[in-house]
């Protein structure tokens, strides 16, 4: 399936409103801007606004504000954060004799997921996550000004985790059970255990925060939206200057391809 990965961030923008990391141990930064990559759905990053470089494009227009000044606030550590697309269902696992797990019982997460028949679904498990993001207020109202920022899209938030399970399901109804389970030695991390090998299931753990599932997207408001607002006042946080990212692909069918529509014309 050449297009996995765009059909798993589609489905899980659909239900979180974020942008999902098809390969979550290559690392997405806060503050990173760049372009999505209509073909496979990921953004191609083309720099950071706390680079030294931007600090200069940043100072033409904004010579007071340092960003070294304002880093990326971290928040704090999470519930585990489980997402199911439509047609996905979770039931306990049941634990009996056919499953003969070392600390399935003492497992921090555990289930079983039901795919529905036809479709793909997808599955996204953070395990304790934390939200890193760009500091709201001063530091977006001045980046608005920026006009090399004019058709970016940049990275306001992500959400970081040391272990993390993502899945696709292949349409055939299929059902899987998933369990995070302790390593036995205090000093090791969770690991994960699962019922299947399947290709599109991909999973990592780590004592370190170091898998990035998960990210935020905003784009410059347009100014002639700006202009049409109610309030003639502006934000004075400057965050509403800054709007979600829309998917720029067509509608997608189940194997990630866009569904294009064809006009026939016909010479009469």
């Amino acid at each position: 399936m050449g297009n996995a990965g765009r059909k798993f961030i589609d489905l899980i923008r659909q239900s979180t409103a974020k942008w999902a990391n098809w390969d979550p141990p290559i690392p997405i930064q806060v503050g990173a801007y760049g372009r999505l990559n209509t073909e496979t759905g990921e953004l191609d990053i083309e720099g950071n606004i706390y680079d030294s470089e931007f600090q200069i494009l940043l100072d033409r227009v904004d010579g007071k504000l340092r960003l070294a000044d304002f880093p990326p606030q971290i928040g704090a550590v999470e519930g585990d954060f489980i997402v199911c697309t439509m047609g996905v269902r979770r039931n306990d696992l049941k634990i009996d004799g056919e499953i003969n797990v070392i600390g399935l019982g003492q497992a921090s997460i555990k289930g079983e997921w039901q795919f529905q028949h036809g479709k793909r679904g997808a599955l996204l498990i953070m395990h304790n996550p934390r939200q890193e993001y760009v500091p709201r207020g001063r530091v977006l109202e001045a980046l608005y000004k920026v006009p090399e920022l004019k058709d970016m899209h940049i990275v306001n938030s992500i959400f970081k985790c040391p272990a993390y399970t993502l899945y696709l399901s292949d349409k055939s109804g299929e059902k899987i059970s998933l369990a995070l389970t302790p390593s036995g030695n205090a000093t090791e991390p969770e690991q994960w255990w699962s019922d299947t090998n399947a290709s599109l299931l991909r999973k990592g753990h780590n004592k370190d925060y170091m898998f990035t599932p998960l990210y935020g997207l905003k784009r410059k408001l347009p100014l002639i939206r700006r202009l049409m607002r109610d309030s003639p006042i502006p934000d004075p946080e400057g965050d509403d200057f800054w709007v979600d990212v829309h998917i720029p692909w067509d509608p997608l069918d189940e194997d990630g391809d866009e569904e294009y529509s064809v006009e026939v014309c016909r010479d009469f």
